[in-house]
């Protein structure tokens, strides 16, 4: 399955926006970017066919890291923590056209 994503490296100054965005399949997703994921201020994107986007910041200090699908009509974001291992497994399961409704566990929070 192929994605596009956009990124924020921030140790390295590695930055992709999201109307650059990249494409990449699930695999290189978690084989090249998820160990980039280092600092609070980093964070990964992965769009859909639809740009539907799945943000993913990660919280290091917590070993964890929160994803979130944001609605910026509504100002406001359906997301989770997950470890490493959901993270990987929400990464390889995502359909090719993804929302709050088919992530399952995400819970609404307002901006």
């Amino acid at each position: 399955m192929h994605f596009r994503v956009y990124y924020l490296i921030n140790r390295s100054g590695e930055r992709v926006s999201s109307r650059s965005a990249v494409e990449m399949t699930t695999k290189a997703i978690c084989e090249q970017m998820l160990d980039r994921l280092q600092s609070e201020d980093d964070y990964l994107g992965i769009l859909d066919a639809d740009d539907n986007a799945l943000q993913i910041l990660p919280e290091p200090d917590q070993h964890r890291y929160y994803v979130e699908v944001p609605l910026d009509a509504a100002k406001a974001s359906y997301g989770r923590y997950v470890n490493r291992e959901e993270l990987e497994a929400l990464i390889h399961g995502l359909a090719p056209q993804f929302n709050e409704r088919s992530i399952p566990g995400l819970t609404y929070r307002p901006w």
